[in-house]
Order: C-alpha cells, then structure tokens, then sequence
C-alpha cells in the first residue's frame, strides 16, 4: 500500500501580466511616506501608502541640525520601505529629500548613510524650487486648469508657486514649514503671524492671486480640511477638490491659530500626532490668505509625490482630460465592451439639445461609466456602483461631478430614488443637476435593456423628440422590440422628460 501523500496539485491558472508600479519616498521635516503606483494613467492608482510621523526637523531652527532622536527611526523606516517597494515590484524606486536635509549641516552626513544602507536606491535632495515645481505639476495633474497660488506646506518649508490657467510662473520656498516656524516663533502662534507677515512680504507677486483660488498642499493643510468637513457636516469625506469660500477658511483658521491644546483634542477629526503644529499651519493660512486675496480656498492631495509620477507619463497621457480619463479606467476594469460608450453617447444626443460643453463631457463620462455594476450581485448594482463612482481615486474628478455620475450610475441600475444611500449626492448637485442625472440615468437604463450591453443591438434603436413627443424607433429583424421591460423603461424616461411617449417599428 502506498502510504505517500499525493503530491500537491499545482494551480494551471497563470499568474497575470501586472502593469508597471513605481515608488516614491517622500523624506520630510515631519513625515516619511511611501506612496507606490500601479501603472502609468492620467488618474494616479495608488496601491500602497505609507506614512512616519518622525519630526526629523524638529528643532532644525536652533541647532541647525536633523533631529538626533529621529535619524535612527529615519533610516529603519526607509529600510522597510525600501523592501516594500522591491517586494511590489515597484521600479523605479526614488527618494525625494525636502527642507530639513538639504538644509540640516549634518543633511550630507544622513543622505551618506542612507546611500549606504540602500544602495542602488537614488536619493535626490530637492532644492527649494525643484519642491515647489514637483509640487505644482502634481496640483496641475488633479485640476489642469489651476489659475491662482499654490502653497504646499511641510514641516520645514513653504513653496509657493504661480499658477496661471493650468502654466506654472514664479516660485519661492519660504521657511514657514510648521515645525520650522514654531521653532522660529518660540512655540508662541501670536509672535508667528509677525514672522509669517514678514516672510510674505518679500513675494510682491502673492498680490497676483486676488479674486483667484489659493491651492492648499500638505499634510497639515488637509487635517484643516477634514476638521472642516467633520464639523460642518459635508456629506463628502474626500479632501481632495475640497473648496471653502475665503471667510469660512479665514475663520477656520482663526479658531484654530488661537485654540489650546485641549480645546483642539476636542475637535472633531483632530489630528493627534500634528496637534502641536495645527496652530501654525493655520497662522500660515489665515497670513496668506491677506497677502493673496484670494477669493476661495481648494484644497488638493495632489503634491509633490504625484508631481514625481506626471513626469514619467507619456506627454500624450498627461494630456487627457481627467474626467473621461477616469471614465474609461472604469470601464476598462469593471465593464463588459469598452465599444458601447461612444454609442450611448450618440444615442443619448437627442435628449440633450443645447448642451454646455461641461455638461457634454460629464454626459459622455456617464456613459463610460455606465456599464460598471454588470459583475456586481443584481440586488446590490445600484448601491455598489454608486460609491464605486462616488470614492473613485481619480483625481480630475471634482465632488459636484462624483455626485451627478454616481447618481446617475445608480439610476441606471433603478435604484429607488429614495434611497438613503442617494442622499450625499443630492445634497452636493443643486434640482437641475439632479433633474439631469434623473434623464440621463433613465436613458441609460432603457439603451441597456433594448440592447443588452452590445453597441450591435443598440444600432437598431434611436431615440427622437418630435414636436413635443419622445420616440423610440426600433428596427425591425435586429433582436430588439418592445416589450414590457422596454416600455416600462421608456415610460420611466419620459416621466423624467415630462413628454409623452411612443414606440415607432421600421422595417429592416
């Protein structure tokens, strides 16, 4: 008798072609984080991220040094985030170094061991406009058409930069990181706002920015964000494409710049580990707001190390509009025929006349993303194919367009218009947006039903207003006809309208 075990049965499933990934470490005067893409979009997909609160520059303003009791931790966390990125497969892999090293007189010291526990790993020690460059081409990959300043704020440093419809113009890197200012200030945030106004004054071209957006970049910058969102009950908890009129951002700022320690652990969403720097972070705001003037505060995600992954896109890449850009990844991973968008575009052409051009490019998106729900459990399509558009990671996608194509991507799949779950959506889109989407989703609906996904079946229908009717034209001997899926759909779709409707039979 044969008392071997059987030999284990080796899986015949290959292992799938992974597209490119690239890490970068982003060594600064507070953290340290490895962020790891996969492949080369206009939307960044970020499949790792990582971040060190170390405080390497704490202390940098007055003994001109890294801080001793973070350098160790430093260089065992950029050894684990060294192997992560070699075990992802990541290449390149690239360290960027900011403020506190190319400014510490033991910075060469650091970057000299570093180099030696990680060889064939390149650091680069920015220089105060490469950072701000780095910064801006980021900024510009999530709103291409970016027109005022751009602050990015870091432990040690200020980078700011002109931005003039989507064109980057002057920079300058100031020492108002808010490690570096508190250090500067003595821990007191009312001797800041001298220190700030003082600083501010020597970048006469900050006047520029009046009735224009100020762009906000960094870690502490975007805690401000989420403390604002947490107390006014925005029903989006997305930072990213986040916008406050100046007033509430001047008073958000103020409230935080004068409040203690314990008042602010008892803010909602309160970041524990940077609740000594918020005071100055929001000095440097409420500071830069007055010398700006700008008109409104955009918060974005998007910095320095997104700016390192635009420079490795094809030019033709970078290019693309974001929003359709975003459509078609969707599509791509989660729809069935990448063939169908271009024909639900022009099919849904008749229902739209005098379309804007923004409201055409967010049709057109709609209908790249129609399809997303089809591998999804029939009873859940709406609701999965609503927050998949609604917390989709691209970039371009601002909170009003998230809500009208999550909106209509759920319609599409007849969710009840009722549903709890449509709530945050209707409350960012104003009754026309959400009448839109109501027409658009309807549409989509019916296209689907008459054609099953296919642009082939889709061919022998066509959609018409004719003097004051909706039509739906069929063709005869092309799989399609109206039955009572067909015209309860196209029922629906007219109710949207507020038009009657009929279905018209052609012959073949």
């Amino acid at each position: 008798m044969d008392t071997n075990p059987p030999a284990p049965r080796r899986s015949m499933r290959r292992r799938p072609q992974l597209p490119p990934r690239l890490g970068v470490v982003d060594l600064g005067s507070n953290s340290v984080r490895l962020v790891v893409f996969e492949g080369l979009s206009r939307n960044p997909l970020t499949i790792f991220n990582e971040k060190a609160v170390l405080g390497l520059g704490r202390g940098l303003q007055v003994t001109g040094r890294l801080n001793d009791q973070a350098v160790g931790p430093a260089l065992t966390v950029l050894g684990r985030y060294a192997a992560v990125a070699r075990a992802m497969g990541a290449d390149p892999v690239e360290i960027l170094a900011t403020a506190a090293t190319r400014d510490a007189e033991n910075g060469p010291d650091f970057i000299a061991a570093i180099n030696e526990r990680l060889p064939g790993i390149p650091v680069r020690v920015l220089s105060g406009f490469e950072e701000g460059a780095l910064s801006a081409d980021g900024v510009l990959l999530g709103f291409p058409g970016a027109d005022g300043v751009l602050g990015d704020l870091g432990g040690g440093s200020l980078e700011l930069v002109e931005l003039d419809h989507g064109r980057m113009g002057q920079a300058a890197s100031l020492p108002l990181g808010a490690i570096r200012l508190a250090d500067r200030a003595g821990g007191d945030p009312a001797k800041a706002r001298a220190i700030v106004e003082g600083d501010l004054a020597r970048v006469p071209w900050l006047k520029r920015a009046e009735g224009r957006d100020l762009y906000l970049v960094g870690g502490a910058w975007r805690a401000l964000a989420r403390m604002h969102i947490a107390q006014t009950g925005y029903p989006l908890s997305i930072v990213h494409h986040y916008v406050i009129a100046r007033e509430e951002a001047r008073d958000l700022a103020g409230v935080i710049a004068q409040a203690g320690r314990k008042t602010l652990e008892k803010m909602p969403d309160a970041p524990a580990k940077r609740l000594q720097d918020m005071p100055f972070a929001a000095v440097v705001l409420r500071r830069l707001l007055r010398a700006t003037g700008a008109r409104r505060v955009v918060f974005s995600a998007n910095g320095l190390r997104e700016g390192w992954y635009a420079r490795l896109l094809p030019p033709e890449v970078r290019e693309e509009d974001p929003l359709l850009a975003a459509g078609h990844d969707l599509a791509a991973r989660f729809g069935r025929d990448t063939e169908l968008a271009p024909a639900l575009v022009a099919w849904t052409d008749p229902l739209f006349e005098n379309e804007m051009p923004e409201a055409a490019a967010l049709r057109e998106a709609a209908c790249w993303i129609a399809d997303i729900g089809s591998h999804d459990h029939p009873d859940y399509r709406g609701e999965h194919a609503f927050y998949r558009v609604l917390r989709q990671p691209g970039v371009g996608v601002d909170h009003h367009q998230r809500a009208f194509l999550a909106l209509v991507a759920a319609l599409r799949y007849e969710a009840d218009t009722a549903a709890p779950f449509l709530a945050c959506a209707r409350q960012l889109l104003d009754p026309l947006d959400v009448r839109r989407a109501e027409v658009l989703g309807a549409a989509l609906r019916l296209a689907f039903t008459l054609s099953g996904g296919t642009p082939a079946l889709l061919t022998g229908t066509a959609l018409r207003r004719v003097g004051g009717e909706l039509r739906l034209r069929l063709v005869e001997g092309t799989g399609v006809f109206a039955g009572e899926s067909v015209q309860r759909r196209l029922d629906t779709l007219a109710t949207a309208l507020g038009l009657p409707a009929t279905v018209e039979v052609a012959e073949g």
